[in-house]
């Protein structure tokens, strides 16, 4: 699946799994987290005006309610709706699914990393366990990373 195009500029395709959607929810204490935070909402922040598009897929409606409270996982599922990009599941990606399983990932991450090399979508999470492995499995087909990486990368202001 591409992007489209954002004022003649062929439009960036991610995909946040659950736990970076989750970040601007999480104790703002710490400073890595807040740091995370700010990053995920200038990511948002640039999907609402066009500028990067964001992939969904089925995993987001099912593991957010186990994860989030009901108010965070509503307003999650509205900015999912509203602004996502659905990737409609198919055998390669269940196939893929279950490949990264044998390699060691849980089911959720396992199918979020997936539905991202199905989509061709930067892939962006704070999980760094998850960004370890990937890498280190020789991952994915895709970018994955952190929040603050990918707008370092991005360059997004």
């Amino acid at each position: 699946m591409a992007g489209g195009h954002h004022e003649g500029v062929p439009t960036k395709l991610i995909y946040l799994d659950a736990c970076a959607l989750l970040r601007p929810y999480d104790d703002l204490s710490q400073p890595r987290v807040r740091l995370e935070a700010d990053a995920v909402g200038l990511i948002l922040a640039h999907v609402r005006t066009g500028r990067l598009a964001l992939a969904v897929s089925r995993a987001h409606f099912r593991e957010l309610p186990a994860l989030a409270a009901d108010d965070e996982t509503l307003a999650i599922r509205a900015l999912l709706e509203r602004f996502g990009r659905p990737i409609s599941p198919d055998r390669a990606i269940l196939a893929r699914t279950r490949q990264w399983m044998t390699a060691g990932l849980g089911v959720a991450d396992a199918a979020h990393l997936a539905f991202a090399e199905a989509a061709g979508a930067d892939f962006v999470t704070c999980d760094d366990r998850l960004s370890r492995r990937a890498g280190r499995l020789g991952a994915a087909h895709v970018w994955v990373g952190g929040p603050v990486a990918f707008c370092l990368k991005e360059e997004l202001r």
